[in-house]
């Protein structure tokens, strides 16, 4: 036969190769090799044929026996040549999406050349795209490394840019919590700068950071890679406000404070000033001990707000919003004074919902149109569809809290549409619990998405339990993908225009409130959130191991450093200063330093000796921290922020609370929940009766025993633990607020 049958030959295996029909591709190269055994490319695919085949043995033994027929000076070019065929053929099926066969080939490549970087970089690609094999892949990623490392002025490794920042992708999403990807990305910062793109570096890596740090909460590993891309760039101020915040979180609270010092000399811009200021804010609340130097940043931030307003811009960025929205979240933390921090925070609700409208337009347009065509075809009855927007359905005070309206609700009567903010990677059994009841299931990691989510489901009420807590849930209620929107549980309300009601009960707002509420105030006949109690553990702290007496009388304050001022604080030493033998445990997540200082000094400014103060760690589940209020004969409460969560379990434990009273939400919660379990023992409403209650119960043995019998019988009667009941009158909420909407014109 001759040449031109040979060529003739091998384009009708290709197309047998290209089908996939390898078997007669298989028989076809054999003939073109009988006929011609020096042509050595038909050798090359016949062991391509032999590996697709699952014959990897029998490929390698045909490659390698044509390359040896061939002269020694031969071997490198025929080398070459085999592997420049496998590269075509795995690029062909990358570009066919066909993942699993081009990983096979380019697992072929690596044994003839190890240190092709370019084929290990696909390798870690196809990695990721197939979801398995992940150590494989890792395997590649440390010879990268190792290349990386290894090179020098004699030994340069080259690879395409593009294909690089790819790798980097792929290894974030495949591994992201992995020790080789943060040397991975280390290593890669040599090319990076020659390249000199940055900013596509960066479109990498800030979305990794974020993913890493608030999405699969480890802030140390995300501040890492933060750390890495300053020393390409080392005032962008998107990553250092992120870093910032991933310091703060790691409980690296002086790094958390200076970034946020350098981010806001460096930036320009009034939004950006805010967040930058807030995050000097969060800094010093979350670190403790810092109330004086955070309270004057704070007076700063209100002029930075108190300017925005009045400059009422209409053209703020997306990411700019979404930063504004919760700017004012520490007020209720520095004072009580609901009816200035209600209209600032109104202002701000408003505008940031006018900017929302602007740069979401089509998607606002889009909701409100159907709506209105929902509405003119509304049928009576049907079942109400009741969407729960939140982060918090986890290991989460809202999360524990809420669980009991999810338990009882009548299913008969509504259909509940869950929506998951930045949930795809937690595994929690109360996180598995509350997707199992729900009708439907979404998770999204933007506001976008979520919108898009509510508005395919047609949800008719939707419930923030988020409120500004979260941007993500305040951009979703500013473009109403609802016709009704509802804030409860979560915190405070937002002020956004668009969220129609706040839930509230007789107590946990002053009569008058609505006054300077936007939201209308929808106040259930008793409590605003009822539970049927909480799991208990086994306590890991004693009175011997903390070297307090048994006859000793001890108080406990067990919250957030947020919670934490000078003035309470020199309210609870001159307690502990008129109380014998007393003694006051502080818990609490914060910089122990810092903390220890600010409650030492005070205590001594009071007369109190810093001998009678123990400062106890946090403990890793909320069971083991109920079980550890046991160790307390009086509970102290924050002001004017107060205990929700913590007031809830200490009632629980049927332990003696002395809260004060104010006239915001935050300074409210214990008093609700108080009268809600039929206790006014411990409820002041004044410094003075702060101190007396605190001073009475520290010495009378009879009163606290007192209170804890009433707290015990409270458990079968009180509206606190009467969660069945609290569902009703919620579901009667939402039919009402149901009825309202489809009665108006």
């Amino acid at each position: 036969m001759t040449i031109n049958s040979c060529i003739e030959l091998s384009e009708q295996a290709q197309k047998y190769l290209i089908l996939k029909e390898y078997y007669q591709a298989h028989q076809v190269y054999e003939k073109a090799i009988s006929i011609e055994p020096n042509i050595k490319s038909n050798y090359w695919y016949l062991g391509l044929i032999l590996l697709l085949q699952d014959k990897p043995d029998e490929a390698q033994t045909t490659w390698f026996m044509a390359i040896m027929e061939g002269q020694a000076e031969e071997i490198d070019n025929l080398n070459s040549e085999l592997i420049t065929v496998l590269e075509t053929e795995a690029k062909r099926h990358e570009e066919i999406e066909d993942y699993f066969i081009a990983q096979k080939i380019r697992q072929q490549i690596k044994e003839f050349n190890p240190t092709d970087i370019k084929n290990l970089c696909h390798l870690i690609i196809l990695t990721t795209k197939l979801k398995s094999n992940l150590e494989y892949g890792l395997e590649s990623l440390l010879a990268v490394i190792k290349l990386f490392q290894s090179q020098d002025d004699e030994h340069n490794v080259s690879v395409e840019f593009d294909l690089l920042l790819e790798t980097i992708k792929s290894v974030l999403d495949f591994a992201p919590l992995h020790s080789s990807t943060l040397e991975f990305i280390e290593s890669s910062l040599p090319l990076i700068q020659q390249n000199n793109q940055i900013y596509s570096f960066l479109s990498i890596i800030l979305p990794g950071m974020i993913k890493i740090g608030h999405i699969l909460r480890e802030p140390k590993i995300a501040a890492d890679i933060g750390e890495l891309y300053l020393i390409i760039q080392p005032h962008n101020i998107e990553v250092l406000r992120h870093l910032a915040s991933f310091y703060q979180n790691s409980n690296q609270y002086d790094k958390g404070i200076e970034t946020a010092k350098l981010r806001y000399e460096l930036v320009k811009t009034l939004p950006d000033l805010i967040s930058s200021n807030q995050l000097i804010i969060r800094g010093l609340m979350s670190a403790g001990g810092y109330w004086s130097e955070a309270y004057s940043f704070f007076k700063r931030h209100e002029s930075l707000l108190l300017k925005l307003i009045e400059e009422q811009p209409t053209n703020l960025r997306s990411i700019e919003v979404s930063q504004l929205f919760n700017s004012y979240f520490f007020a209720p933390y520095f004072g009580d004074n609901p009816k200035y921090y209600r209209l600032i925070q109104n202002q701000l609700g408003k505008l940031c919902q006018t900017n929302a409208e602007e740069y979401a337009k089509s998607d606002v347009d889009r909701c409100r149109k159907k709506h209105l065509e929902n509405k003119a075809k509304i049928i009576k009855p049907r079942k109400l569809k009741i969407g729960y927007l939140s982060y918090c359905l986890r290991n989460h005070s809202v999360g524990w809290l809420a669980r009991w309206l999810f338990q009882h609700h009548n299913r008969e009567k509504f259909e509940l549409y869950g929506y998951f903010i930045n949930s795809n990677n937690i595994s929690e059994p109360l996180h598995d619990w509350y997707v199992s009841q729900m009708d439907k299931v979404n998770r999204g990691e933007y506001s976008y998405e979520i919108v898009n989510q509510v508005y395919d489901d047609e949800v008719d009420i939707l419930i923030d339990l988020d409120s500004m807590t979260l941007d993500i849930s305040c951009e979703v209620l500013a473009v109403k993908p609802a016709p009704i929107q509802v804030t409860w549980l979560g915190w405070d309300a937002t002020g956004i225009p668009n969220v129609d009601y706040f839930i509230a009960d007789p107590y946990v707002l002053p009569s008058y409130a609505q006054e300077y509420y936007s939201e209308k105030i929808w106040r259930l006949p008793q409590s605003y959130i009822a539970v049927e109690g909480f799991e208990v553990g086994v306590s890991n702290i004693r009175r011997d191991t903390l070297d307090i007496p048994d006859s000793a009388i001890v108080y406990l304050s067990a919250q957030k450093s947020y919670k934490r001022n000078a003035d309470t604080a020199r309210l609870q030493m001159r307690i502990i200063k008129e109380v014998p033998n007393s003694y006051f445990l502080i818990k609490g997540v914060a910089k122990e330093e810092s903390l220890k200082d600010f409650f030492c000094q005070i205590a001594e400014e009071e007369g109190v000796d810093p001998s009678q103060l123990r400062f106890i760690p946090d403990v890793p589940s909320e069971s083991v921290h109920r079980a550890n209020l046991a160790i307390a004969d009086v509970i102290l409460d924050t002001y004017p922020y107060n205990g929700a969560t913590t007031t809830l379990e200490t009632l629980w434990m049927c332990i003696p609370l002395v809260t004060k009273v104010g006239e915001q939400f935050a300074a409210r919660n214990s008093y609700t929940m108080m009268m809600n379990a039929g206790i006014k023992e411990g409820i002041a409403w004044s410094d003075e009766e702060y101190i007396d209650w605190g001073i009475r119960l520290g010495k009378d043995e009879t009163l606290r025993q007192n209170i804890a019998w009433k707290l015990r019988k409270s458990k079968q009667t009180a509206p606190l633990w009467n969660a069945k009941n609290f569902t009703n009158q919620m579901e009667k909420a939402y039919e009402e607020m149901w009825q309202i909407y489809t009665e108006s014109k």
